[in-house]
């Protein structure tokens, strides 16, 4: 005989046939459920993943991790970037000169953020240098007043390589023909694209050209750092700025795009709460099959007992048949979820071309794509969820299963 005889008569009452056809749909209903609710958290978990490495490589990648600024502006910053570049944490370093201010072209006004940089160490802090669309940060010499801006503002103001564009700060000079506002012209020397809010605020220039525009006498505001481990910034900024003595203050990014990292982190655990339930609702239809399966098959299982079936292996039978269905499930899920969230971006960017419109867009989030990053833990967590939560709706209908009286169910047989 075919042994383990459990594992055996399990298989062979779920590949049978069924008289009743109610028990087949419900069976097969709870296996689909199973198989989207894993394959849908597998998909929206790797898509905030996407959304919190994006945060990560991009916004990170072109913010500083952390700031070190004086009581007043840096007579010495190169001093301070080679005391900071000493520290084992900090991999680069590099001044800046940062204001606000408005452009003006193409008939447009934009409020943006003009940034001073030497372009020759910005490169070793941010990430600007990898997304120049056009043009490039060597463009950027001394004197020459050249401007960096991102493609939607670029997009906004229509403007292009060699354009002129006229940069406002929201400050007042004295004039012999009265109180002017403090403007300077400028020529675009190159157009950036990181696919997030940054391409339509933010703007590079040479930290010469606005040390005479802010009027800094060639001062830096600050020096810049790049650190090996983001979560480190704030300690590795505070022990930087202890090695230079006196007076320093720093910041870091968990000030300025911290409650954005939190957000995404939040939403994605209470999202993965959330699904998990869907999960748990699909698993445990698994209970209400069982239970339809063992009134059906109650002549069955006491005949089984009259010729010597333990309760134990009884149960054992009805494990195997709720087991079954909860790792098919489990397994078409996990498979769907892993494709879905391997090919989602080429997915939506396929819709998006034939709708011809985005569904993201950088004005309103911080990137304009559906980012996804399929991690192997969450697979694995999920689907063992997935298979945990079946076995666990099997129990209840097998023991009852195994409580069956032969004498009772065979009465009137």
């Amino acid at each position: 005989m075919f042994k383990p005889l459990s594992l055996y008569v399990g298989l062979r009452y779920t590949a049978a046939k069924r008289r009743n056809h109610f028990i087949s749909f419900i069976s097969l209903t709870s296996m689909i459920g199973l198989m989207l609710g894993i394959a849908v958290l597998i998909i929206v978990l790797s898509v905030m993943n996407g959304f919190d490495r994006e945060l990560k490589q991009r916004i990170l990648g072109m913010v500083p991790h952390a700031v070190i600024q004086g009581d007043d502006l840096l007579d010495d910053w190169q001093q301070v970037d080679n005391v900071v570049s000493e520290h084992p944490s900090v991999i680069a370093a590099a001044p800046f000169i940062q204001g606000q201010g408005m452009v003006t072209g193409g008939g447009n006004v934009r409020g943006v953020a003009i940034n001073g940089i030497l372009p020759e160490q910005e490169s070793s802090v941010s990430i600007i240098e990898n997304h120049m669309t056009e043009g490039k940060l060597e463009d950027l010499r001394s004197g020459e007043f050249g401007i960096i801006v991102g493609k939607t503002l670029a997009t906004s103001l229509r403007l292009q390589i060699g354009d002129r564009l006229t940069v406002v700060l929201p400050e007042a000079s004295v004039t012999p023909a009265g109180v002017l506002p403090r403007l300077k012209r400028f020529t675009v020397k190159g157009i950036f694209s990181v696919g997030a809010e940054l391409d339509g605020n933010y703007t590079l220039v040479h930290m010469d050209d606005a040390s005479k525009l802010m009027r800094t006498n060639g001062k830096a505001q600050g020096v810049r750092l790049l650190v090996d481990d983001l979560f480190k910034a704030p300690r590795v900024a505070e022990e930087a700025a202890r090695n230079l003595g006196g007076r320093h203050y720093v910041s870091d990014w968990t000030r300025t795009h911290g409650n954005l990292f939190q957000a995404i982190r939040m939403e994605k655990t209470m999202i993965g709460l959330l699904l998990m339930f869907i999960v748990a609702v699909a698993a445990f239809n698994i209970v209400s099959t069982l239970v339809m399966v063992v009134t059906d098959k109650t002549a069955d299982i006491a005949i089984l007992r009259t010729i010597g079936a333990t309760p134990g292996r009884i149960m054992r039978i009805f494990i195997v048949q709720g087991a079954v269905i909860g790792v098919l499930g489990t397994l078409v899920g996990t498979t769907l979820g892993v494709l879905g969230a391997t090919y989602i971006s080429d997915i939506i960017g396929w819709i998006e071309a034939i709708r011809g419109s985005q569904f993201l867009n950088a004005d309103v989030y911080f990137i304009s794509y559906l980012p996804s990053q399929l991690r192997w833990e969450d697979v694995y967590i999920i689907s063992g969820a997935g298979m945990a939560m079946s076995l666990l709706a099997t129990i209840y209908p097998a023991w009852r299963a195994s409580r069956v009286d032969p004498a009772e169910a065979l009465r009137y047989e």
